[in-house]
């Protein structure tokens, strides 16, 4: 359980770096690109004694991993692009009802881990309107966003195919916790590149130009960035791959968390629906992991 707290906490240090990145002037397409280098480097310092980095390229969870790592760099600029044309409702619902995917993977295709029952499966089936409820915010110029429709549904995919594939590299190429560090370097690694790509096209087209408080940004970016992922994938382990349980508390976690984060330090209003999804959360969770629960007060 303390690798998921942990995963949580660590979600929402991301979120409050792009809530203040505007306030301090902050590129954030070059703080996204700069911070998974740091990511890579935080890595390193956490690799086992005795261990060391290298790629095997004959390895099918190498390719997995690298390919997941280009998926990260297209769902943070998904989810920035979202932000701006489609607004931060829209983005915020795409991205945490996206947990239905690797929920919905862990259950049909990989099986095993925890056996749901009707109490499991209701708890699930609240937490998605808990996550529509929490998140919703009426619009201040109107409700059309159909336009840019396509950009939430890009954002609930890409989230999607993530999630759903760190859960099968855990379950299937992820056999001991000592692998865990060197699978997310490869992920880094492929962030890596395509951000390099991305950045250096943006230069020669002189679409951007190097700001060094980016790279301050990269830097309370890039850890937090890095453990929220890799205490997940120990969280997922810690729970023997199951998706269906660790994603749904995950992503229920860190709407509540955040909202109380957003009330306390930016005085963000609830409105009444909101403060419902939240408490449908809290129900949700105690639902979805009931079992869990009961065995910790025995």
């Amino acid at each position: 359980m303390i690798y998921l707290v942990a995963s949580i906490i660590l979600s929402v240090l991301l979120l409050l770096n792009f809530r203040l990145f505007p306030r301090f002037g902050v590129n954030t397409t070059q703080a996204i690109v700069f911070n998974y280098p740091v990511c890579f480097l935080t890595g390193l310092l956490l690799m086992p004694a005795g261990q060391s980095f290298s790629i095997d390229f004959t390895q099918t969870w190498t390719w997995l991993a690298l390919i997941l790592g280009v998926g990260f760099i297209v769902t943070f600029l998904l989810s920035g692009a979202s932000t701006q044309r489609s607004g931060i409702t829209a983005t915020s619902l795409a991205n945490n009802l996206s947990l239905v995917i690797p929920v919905t993977f862990s259950l049909l295709v990989l099986g095993g881990g925890k056996v749901f029952d009707a109490l499991n499966y209701l708890g699930l089936a609240l937490a998605l309107v808990a996550v529509g409820l929490s998140t919703y915010k009426k619009s201040e110029s109107g409700t059309n966003t159909g336009s840019n429709l396509w950009l939430p549904v890009a954002v609930f995919l890409m989230y999607g195919f993530t999630n759903t594939t760190i859960n099968y590299m855990n379950v299937r190429y992820i056999t001991a916790a000592d692998q865990t560090v060197a699978v997310t370097l490869t992920m880094v690694l492929g962030a890596i590149v395509a951000g390099a790509v991305l950045l250096a096209i943006r230069l020669v087209r002189g679409q951007e130009r190097i700001e060094a408080r980016s790279f301050v940004a990269a830097v309370t970016l890039g850890v937090p960035n890095y453990l929220s992922f890799y205490t997940l994938i120990l969280a997922l382990s810690a729970y023997s791959g199951n998706g269906a349980f660790v994603y749904p508390v995950y992503n229920i976690g860190v709407i509540l968390l955040a909202a109380g984060t957003a009330a306390l330090f930016f005085r963000e209003q609830l409105s009444g629906l909101n403060k419902v999804g939240l408490a449908l959360a809290v129900l949700a969770i105690a639902l979805i992991s009931w079992q869990e629960l009961s065995a910790l007060l025995a």
